[in-house]
């Protein structure tokens, strides 16, 4: 593209839209439809200049005037309850339904991770030694001892805190690190999997893996789904650096973006339950198969507004994203 003459071809009309966006006086219906339109020009002429011949300075002044524009055209608008509303019942569950491609391989690679590492653990005493001490291995799977009184070491409400504040940032630190091509995001995933695996084999090899199932399990089922979520939707996010598809790298980055940062706010209240669950029920005096139910129906409610409400979302065209109105402008790619 020419920049000279793609320039002198539509000066006049980003000169008219700063002069309406000047005007002090209210504008009349003619010059109202004019701005709109001069808006949806100049946000399509900056999407062209950036794709094909970025100038710094021009690229500077045509998105200061696409901001004022927008704000003009949009007005001031706040976030209300039916924002909240349609990200609960729409945004959110979308989000992870259109991700499942990602998260659900990576659940099942992962457990299998785990129970491939705590055979290995428990089959191998040179492994556990290396671990810790004898002493030490006997003081951690022993009845009453530190596997088992982890989960009532602290108030119920502070240990549900602590746990909440920890996944979240775990989830998060997944979403986030995602875009660095994937690699952090398998590293933290296998270190979670290690963790898992190191009790599975220890105490296995005590004779009480159906003790340890029976304290991870209640929480764990959400807990580690929702850590599979966000590892899923980092990798994903670190395969369109990779591969954005037909979209430009930055439009796909965006779009995705935004999608991993609103599901990592739903992220951290389906950690909010787990985190919830292994406070208050884990430690609990209840039968065993009644704390393992409790975390059986939470992770299958999960999935039922996952794949229903998420489903059915999608299927009427949400993506996760912003609404259309808030979205930068872009231009059309073909596939």
């Amino acid at each position: 593209m020419d920049l000279d003459v793609f320039v002198s071809a539509h000066r006049a009309e980003w000169d008219r839209l700063d002069v309406l966006l000047g005007r002090r006086r209210r504008l009349t219906g003619a010059e109202a439809d004019e701005l709109v339109a001069l808006y949806q020009r100049t946000a399509t002429h900056l999407s062209l200049i950036q794709s094909s011949a970025p100038d710094p300075q021009l690229t500077g002044r045509l998105s200061q005037l696409v901001a004022r524009a927008r704000s003009a055209v949009t007005g001031t608008r706040r976030a209300s309850w039916r924002d909240v509303t349609r990200f609960l019942t729409q945004g959110f569950p979308a989000a992870v339904y259109r991700a499942r491609h990602w998260w659900v391989p990576t659940a099942l690679l992962s457990t299998a991770l785990a129970v491939l590492l705590g055979w290995w653990i428990g089959t191998h005493p040179e492994v556990q030694s290396s671990i810790a001490a004898p002493a030490e291995l006997r003081e951690l799977t022993r009845p009453g001892g530190q596997y088992e009184t982890y989960y009532s070491s602290h108030p119920a409400a502070s240990f549900a805190a602590q746990v909440w504040t920890n996944n979240a940032q775990a989830a998060a630190m997944c979403l986030v690190l995602g875009a660095f091509l994937c690699l952090p995001v398998i590293w933290i995933l296998f270190q979670n999997m290690l963790n898992v695996g190191v009790g599975i084999g220890l105490m296995s090899s005590a004779g009480r893996l159906d003790t340890f199932l029976g304290l991870i399990l209640p929480h764990g089922l959400l807990e580690l789904t929702a850590v599979f979520v966000a590892a899923g939707t980092g990798l994903r996010l670190g395969w369109t650096v990779i591969d954005p598809g037909p979209r430009t790298r930055r439009a796909a980055l965006a779009e995705e973006g935004r999608a991993a940062l609103g599901m990592a706010i739903g992220l951290a209240l389906v950690l909010f339950v787990s985190g919830a669950i292994e406070g208050f029920v884990t430690p609990s005096g209840l039968p065993t198969w009644a704390r393992i139910g409790i975390g059986v129906a939470a992770e299958v409610l999960f999935l039922v507004y996952v794949y229903v409400l998420g489903g059915r979302a999608v299927r009427a065209g949400e993506t996760g994203d912003v609404e259309e109105a808030e979205r930068s402008a872009a231009v059309p790619t073909a596939a």
